[in-house]
């Protein structure tokens, strides 16, 4: 069943445009985010820390959506390989995937698109607290 698109623009990621949030499937999710001029490195693409900012974001959304209600979940490990590049204006597409989850952990997946370009990939683990 789909749910509704979800909005995160607390905290830290409001500073740097939030993303919207949306579960596709029982183990699958998809954020969108587009990419403003304070986002941008020196040489005009979006800098690394904010890739793995909105990575870290829409995968810890997937993580806490699948964790028992009232309880919290926090990054633990995130690793992330850059592949290619995005620029002012791009729509970024993040498309996530819980692998496993236990009592304490969720394992999750993403890989964040421009279009059909895939430009970085992730895999991270969250601890439930």
């Amino acid at each position: 069943m789909k749910s509704s698109l979800k909005v995160s623009r607390n905290g830290f990621i409001k500073y740097i445009g939030g993303i919207n949030f949306k579960k596709i499937k029982k183990n699958k999710y998809i954020f969108t985010t587009k990419v403003q001029n304070f986002n941008l490195n020196s040489s005009g693409v979006s800098h690394g820390g904010y890739l793995c900012a909105i990575l870290d974001s829409g995968m810890g959304s997937a993580a806490h959506d699948v964790i028992e209600k009232n309880k919290r979940c926090v990054t633990i490990s995130l690793d992330v390989k850059f592949i290619g590049i995005s620029k002012y204006k791009d729509i970024l597409t993040g498309n996530v995937l819980i692998i496993k989850k236990t009592r304490s952990l969720v394992f999750v997946k993403a890989d964040l698109l421009k279009s059909k370009n895939i430009i970085a990939s992730a895999s991270g683990i969250w601890k439930v607290l």
